[in-house]
């Protein structure tokens, strides 16, 4: 009995085909977590990739539409459009270091007000209305030590009252209140050199940009200042 027991040999051991077998298969689990995984990550990037060129063709289409609305102003050179900015200068619409309409500004302001009216109907959008100046100091008014005309503090009230005067304008001639505001940015962002009398002439203006209207419930108006 003893003798039977030490003849028996050594305990099987597990095939060599299937310990290869196990490896093969824990490969093979590895690779397709790779291949879901870049699958995963391959869609996540179209989608994103697809998102932005939706946002680009809506851009492009929204900078088109808006230049077809304001195709006279446009072609007449009365106004500028540079990335969804409308840019009237200064001089246009009013004296040097007033906020009073000359007449060829106000009638220029009635013929942008249907266009922009029309444009901003069924869209999502509000126009805003930005008052900018040169980096020179106002003066007061002729008359305004003798309480017969407006005094500007500083640059950025000039801008800012400028920036209402046409806002007030605009909704005089019918674009809804709701669709429009101002801000003021003073000397800040100018678009020329105010070195010289040209450069400065460019940087007081007045600029008209349709921005996306704020959410309900967001804290004050869409791109204030």
């Amino acid at each position: 009995m003893a003798d039977d027991e030490l003849d028996a040999g050594p305990a099987p051991t597990l095939p060599v085909w299937a310990a290869f077998g196990d490896l093969m298969a824990g490969l093979v689990g590895a690779f397709v977590l790779i291949l879901v995984s870049v699958m995963v990550l391959q869609l996540d990037l179209t989608d994103r990739l697809q998102a932005e060129v939706r946002q680009r063709e809506a851009e492009v289409q929204r900078r088109q539409a808006l230049e077809q609305a304001l195709a006279g102003p446009l072609a007449a050179g009365r106004v500028t459009l540079v990335d969804g900015r409308i840019g009237i200068r200064g001089s246009v619409l009013f004296p040097f270091n007033s906020a009073e309409l000359q007449p060829e500004g106000r009638q220029l302001l009635k013929s942008l007000a249907g266009p922009l009216a029309a444009y901003l109907k069924g869209r999502d959008e509000v126009l805003m209305v930005s008052g900018f100046t040169d980096d020179r100091q106002v003066r007061a008014a002729a008359g305004a030590g003798r309480g017969t005309g407006p005094r500007f503090a500083d640059n950025w009230e000039l801008s800012a009252q400028r920036a209402l005067t046409v806002t007030r304008a605009l909704v005089d001639e019918g674009l809804p209140p709701s669709s429009v505001f101002a801000a003021a940015f003073g000397a800040e962002q100018p678009v020329a050199s105010n070195a010289d009398a040209d450069g400065r002439a460019r940087n007081r203006r007045v600029e008209m940009a349709p921005t996306p209207r704020r959410v309900a419930g967001a804290q004050g108006r869409p791109g204030g200042g």
